[in-house]
């Protein structure tokens, strides 16, 4: 099957809501703008769309698909979009601490066995010696923008090997396009990529997997965030768009999440590779490899969170120091335990 672009899948959204106002009329769906990543990270998203959720909740959702993270929290504040569903940025953050907008879920972990950011080499640095994220200091590395969440991934990464940060020649490339293609044609050494942005760069030979941050590193990705408009004015809305998601998240973690939190395809896997694929341009086989870990309540790590606004502030992305507590609606925001 042949995965849509970005606006084809806004056409078919757009067609759905048309659709389902036809067949019952006298219901006034809400229809709701979630900005995002076209990425296996959305998977409870597409889900919950596929499988009627947000229906149920009274929603015609209908995605915007971005290229990074950051536009996405500035789409939110402009009005462009509803609500955000994807990684956390400087942006976000910036945006968070000035009150214009409000952290209302979790998402996607990045953990060993469940691959969402991976370092991959171009062909040429692999051959000239660069077979490890422990040897990344000295080369240049693609980024999408600076105050990303792949800046922050990439931050992991040296903290983690004792690697100073300003060894690495960071190139802000705007989109995971640009750095996929910026690896295969050797403008750059590395680059740090989602997993579905990876798979087929390395499925065609085209760079060299040097590592999954989440096998060194565990931490959180994504987040859903809206307006402080949204929570106090539209309670109600906010409740049922975040029901739809969770029903989302728990379908996606019954189809690939085991005992203890372990990887293990359930029955419903293959059901869920098809949703995901209708989205997503990769095949069933590279979908199954790079299946992000979600937590079935969307629950957020406080502490990975307040790691994140720590590095933000020390790196000079964020002015003042912020504390977790006060950017997260909890509300609606439910924290894991002991975070």
């Amino acid at each position: 099957m042949k995965s849509m672009t970005p606006p084809q899948l806004r056409v078919m959204f757009l067609a759905a809501n048309i659709l389902l106002g036809c067949a019952a009329p006298a219901v006034a769906l809400d229809h709701v703008k979630i900005g995002t990543l076209i990425t296996t990270g959305g998977t409870p998203l597409y889900i919950a769309v596929e499988k009627g959720y947000f229906a149920a909740e009274g929603i015609a959702p209908e995605l915007v698909p971005f290229d990074a993270g950051q536009p996405v929290a500035v789409a939110t504040v402009a009005g462009s979009i509803d609500f955000g569903s994807a990684g956390f940025t400087s942006a976000l953050y910036t945006l968070a601490s000035q009150g214009a907008v409000r952290i209302i879920g979790g998402g996607t972990y990045d953990r060993a066995n469940f691959p969402a950011a991976g370092v991959v080499a171009s062909n040429a640095a692999y051959a000239a010696g660069l077979t490890s994220m422990k040897q990344l200091a000295g080369h240049s590395a693609g980024i999408t923008q600076v105050g990303s969440t792949y800046h922050y991934a990439l931050a992991l990464v040296a903290q983690h090997f004792g690697i100073d940060m300003a060894s690495i020649r960071m190139l802000p490339l705007q989109s995971f396009a640009n750095v996929a293609s910026a690896v295969s044609g050797g403008q750059v050494d590395t680059g740090i990529l989602t997993s579905a942005g990876a798979a087929p760069l390395l499925q065609h030979g085209n760079a060299k997997l040097l590592g999954w941050v989440g096998e060194e590193t565990p931490w959180q990705v994504t987040l859903i965030w809206t307006t402080p408009k949204m929570t106090n004015e539209r309670k109600d809305l906010v409740e049922r768009v975040l029901r739809a998601m969770r029903k989302g998240a728990q379908a996606s973690y019954d189809a690939f999440v085991g005992p203890a939190g372990t990887r293990k395809d359930g029955p419903t896997a293959p059901e869920v590779v098809g949703i995901v694929r209708k989205y997503v341009h990769l095949s069933p086989e590279q979908i199954e490899g790079n299946i992000g870990y979600v937590d079935p309540d969307l629950r957020i790590d406080m502490k990975d969170v307040q790691h994140q606004l720590d590095w933000f502030h020390a790196q000079g992305m964020l002015k003042d120091s912020v504390k977790a507590g006060d950017i997260v609606d909890s509300r609606f925001a439910v924290a894991l335990p002991g975070s």
